[in-house]
C-alpha cells in the first residue's frame, strides 16, 4: 500500500514526534481505491531553524520515487514541535478538487 510506504519513508527521514499521512484521492475524480492524492503532516525537530520551502524540499526528496511515479498531488504541512503545540486546529483542510482529471 502506497500510504504505508510514504509513512515509512517519512518516519525514517524525520523521526517525527507526530506523523499523519492521509489519502485524499476520494476527493478527486479518480477511480475508487486510488492512491494518487495525499496530505502529510510531519512534526519534527529536524525542521527547527529551517524555512518552509526547505522543509517541503526535504519531504519531496524523501518521497522522490513516489512523486515521480505514483503520486499526482501532495499537500505538505511541516511543523516544529513548538509550532505544532501552537496550532489550535491542526493542519488546514484540503479543498475538494474542482477539476475532472485530477
Amino acid at each position: 500500500m502506497l500510504q504505508e510506504v510514504i509513512e515509512t519513508k517519512l518516519h525514517n527521514a524525520f523521526q517525527p514526534q507526530y506523523l499523519k499521512v492521509i489519502n485524499e484521492s476520494y476527493m478527486h475524480n479518480v477511480p475508487v481505491g486510488s492512491e494518487s492524492h495525499f496530505k502529510v503532516i510531519v512534526v519534527s525537530s529536524d525542521f527547527e531553524g529551517v524555512r518552509l520551502i526547505a522543509r517541503h524540499r526535504q519531504v519531496n526528496q524523501a518521497l522522490l520515487d513516489e512523486l515521480s511515479n505514483h503520486i499526482h498531488a501532495l499537500a505538505i504541512h511541516t511543523y516544529t514541535p513548538q509550532e505544532w503545540r501552537e496550532q489550535q486546529d491542526g493542519a488546514p483542510d484540503s479543498p475538494m478538487c474542482m477539476g475532472n482529471n485530477h
